[in-house]
C-alpha cells in the first residue's frame, strides 16, 4: 500500500478513535474513498454492529454538524426534503386581501415559507454537513427513487422554485439492517462496506474504551461470552451497545470476574436478551456452558 495512504487511513482511524469509535483498516479505506470521492457511503451489517455510531463519530472528525433521517414505512419527501409552511402561507394571503393587494405565486411560494427537512437542510448546510440516512431499509422503492437525484448531483428539484443544488456536498452515510433488498440503483451510486459483528479482541478494546473503569479480567469474559453467546440460535442477537451495557450491570453488580454461577448473572441479562423467546431458549444449562 502507498504509504501516502497509509499515512491518510491511519489520520483517519486515530481522529474516530477520538470520538469513541475503533475503525479498522478496510473500513477506514471505505470512509476515506467516500470523502475523497464525494460518494454516498452504504453500510450494511445486522442492528447494533455500529454502523450509526460510525457516522456520529465521523461528523466529530470533520468538525460538521450531523444531520439524521430516521427513516420509515411510507416516508415520502415532505418528511425527508421539504414541505411548505401552509399556515405562514395562508396568512400572508389574508394579510395581502385586507390590504386589498393582489398575491401572486411566487412571492408565497419563496424559501421565506420553505420548511427544510433532514435532506434539504444537508444540502444546503452553510458549513457542510454529515448527512446520515439511517434504515434505508426500512423506507419503500418510492422514496429509494426519489433519492436518486439527491445521491447523483446533490441536488432536489422543488416544482415551484426550482432546482437546488449543494454548494458544499455533505458527507453522505446510509446505514440498512438489511431487512430487504435495496436497489441496484441505489447501490451503484454508493460505495459500500459490510460492517460484521466484532471478533472477541476487538470487542474487548471497544469494552474497554467505553467502560474504562471496568476490571480487565471481567472485559475479556464479558466480550468472550457475548461472541458465544451470539452463536446460539437467537431471535435478536446482541449489539456491542448490548454489550457495553451488560458489562456496567455487571460492575453495578460488584463482579471483577465473571461467575461460575449462572444465577447470578440471569438478572442482568435483560441488557443481552430482548425478545421473550430468546429469554427461554437461553436456560440455565446454556448459560452454564457459555460461562465455561
Amino acid at each position: 500500500m502507498d504509504n501516502q495512504l497509509q499515512v491518510a487511513l491511519q489520520s483517519i482511524r486515530t481522529k474516530l478513535f477520538q470520538f469513541d469509535y475503533l475503525c479498522d483498516e478496510q473500513l477506514a479505506s471505505s470512509v476515506h474513498l467516500a470523502i475523497e470521492l464525494k460518494r454516498p457511503l452504504l453500510l450494511e451489517g445486522d442492528a447494533g454492529v455500529g454502523k450509526t455510531a460510525l457516522a456520529q463519530a465521523l461528523a466529530g472528525m470533520v468538525g460538521r454538524p450531523l444531520i439524521r433521517l430516521q427513516c420509515f414505512e411510507g416516508l415520502d419527501h415532505h418528511d425527508a426534503v421539504y414541505e411548505w409552511n401552509y399556515g405562514r402561507q395562508l396568512t400572508e394571503i389574508r394579510l395581502a386581501e385586507a390590504a386589498s393587494q393582489r398575491v401572486d405565486s411566487s412571492s408565497i411560494y419563496s424559501k421565506e415559507f420553505l420548511i427544510q427537512k433532514p435532506i434539504l437542510k444537508a444540502l444546503q448546510e452553510s458549513t457542510g454537513a454529515v448527512l446520515l440516512i439511517d434504515e434505508i431499509d426500512r423506507s419503500d422503492e418510492a422514496f429509494e427513487a426519489y433519492l436518486l437525484e439527491a445521491l447523483s448531483d446533490y441536488q432536489v428539484s422543488i416544482p415551484e422554485l426550482g432546482t437546488v443544488r449543494s454548494e458544499i456536498i455533505p458527507i453522505v452515510v446510509l446505514t440498512s439492517n438489511g431487512t430487504r433488498d435495496l436497489s441496484d440503483a441505489l447501490r451503484r451510486r454508493c460505495l459500500y462496506h459490510y460492517i460484521e459483528y466484532p471478533d472477541v479482541s476487538r470487542e474487548a478494546d471497544i469494552l474497554r474504551l467505553k467502560v474504562p473503569d471496568a476490571n480487565r479480567r471481567l472485559i475479556e469474559q464479558a466480550a468472550q461470552f457475548v461472541s458465544t453467546l451470539r452463536k446460539e440460535d437467537l431471535e435478536k442477537k446482541p449489539g456491542i451497545a448490548e454489550s457495553i451495557d451488560w458489562l456496567k450491570a455487571l460492575m453495578l453488580c460488584g463482579f471483577q470476574s465473571m461467575p461460575d454461577d449462572p444465577h447470578l448473572i440471569r438478572g442482568s441479562l435483560s441488557c443481552l436478551i430482548k425478545t421473550a423467546r430468546d429469554r427461554v431458549d437461553v436456560n440455565d444449562d446454556i448459560l452454564q456452558r457459555l460461562l465455561a
